[in-house]
């Protein structure tokens, strides 16, 4: 594993999110209730930039552009893009699929994200 330190604990409040490059890699990192955690920062949908989305329900991200909810902790895709009414129809282009996640730990104050262990949900 290689940890890449990406920015200070104290950088991020709890709720808040931010987006980082880590070997050319764009991710975002989240601080939720109960740690850190990264995905991947474009939605797999139409590649929106979940940097700009929100989190909700403590736990997940709504992609900004078509209100795809992600689990942030394991990047499984909790409700595919739809909105706005019509989108439906690119989605039997652009099957449901989830984030990519990436480990983080958080020691002596600064998070470091291990972008080479990429990890993938069960896609619904």
């Amino acid at each position: 594993m290689s940890y890449t330190n990406v920015c200070a604990e104290s950088d991020i409040a709890v709720g808040e999110l931010a987006k980082y490059k880590v070997d050319g890699e764009s991710i975002v990192v989240y601080h939720l209730a109960d740690g850190f955690y990264a995905t991947q920062k474009s939605c797999p949908h139409t590649f929106g930039p979940l940097d700009r989305g929100k989190i909700i329900d403590g736990n997940k991200i709504q992609c900004p552009l078509h209100r795809a909810e992600f689990d942030i902790k394991s990047g499984e895709a909790v409700k595919w893009a739809n909105f706005p009414p019509g989108i439906q129809l690119l989605n039997a282009l652009r099957k449901q699929k989830c984030l990519k996640t990436f480990p983080v730990k958080v020691e002596n104050g600064q998070v470091t994200v291990d972008i080479s262990d990429v990890r993938l949900a069960n896609a619904s």
